[in-house]
């Protein structure tokens, strides 16, 4: 994959990206709202990295995408996660020294109808947490619609989410 917009690239990952998926996976907002996305080491991260780049090509996912700047910095990244029943979520995550500058919303934006079309799926869901109100926003600020708000599963806990739906 390889995806270009204004400032950003998105693209595979490559094993040299293992210390800059480290850094940015220690942020607050990372340990806060997905925890299960931090890498303690720079080898946690490298075999991960492993991994992801094992499944490029397939729609076994998880299908994660480095979010890279126009310099090749790697700020975050933009992935879409299977479910059993059929369905896809997608994820996203700007590294906190980033954030406040759009790019969460220009990578989603970008990313949606190459990933769904690639996958040919005419609608995605968008789950997080009703306290991660930047990501709350960039759902809203990038067409996915509101289903619900309350009580419901994540990541093996009962928290306050919210689900969204993009259809195309």
């Amino acid at each position: 994959m390889y995806i270009e917009t204004e400032r950003l690239i998105i693209t595979e990952f490559t094993l040299d990206m293992a210390e800059s998926v480290h850094i940015n996976s220690l942020d607050e907002d990372n340990r806060r709202f997905i925890p299960d996305e931090v890498f303690e080491t720079i080898d946690e991260a490298k075999e991960t990295i492993e991994y992801l780049m094992s499944v490029y090509g397939t729609v076994n996912g998880p299908l994660v995408y480095p979010v890279l700047l126009k310099d090749r910095t790697n700020i975050g990244y933009v992935q879409a996660i299977p479910f059993d029943d059929g369905t896809w979520e997608i994820g996203y995550h700007i590294a906190k020294r980033y954030t406040n500058h759009g790019y969460a919303t220009e990578a989603v934006n970008a990313f949606l109808p190459i990933i769904m079309n690639q996958l040919h799926i005419s609608e995605i869901k968008g789950i997080c947490l009703a306290e991660n109100i930047a990501s709350v926003h960039v759902m809203k600020k990038t067409g996915f619609i509101r289903l619900f708000e309350g009580l419901g599963p994540y990541q093996g806990e009962t928290r306050n989410i919210v689900k969204n739906i993009y259809r195309l």
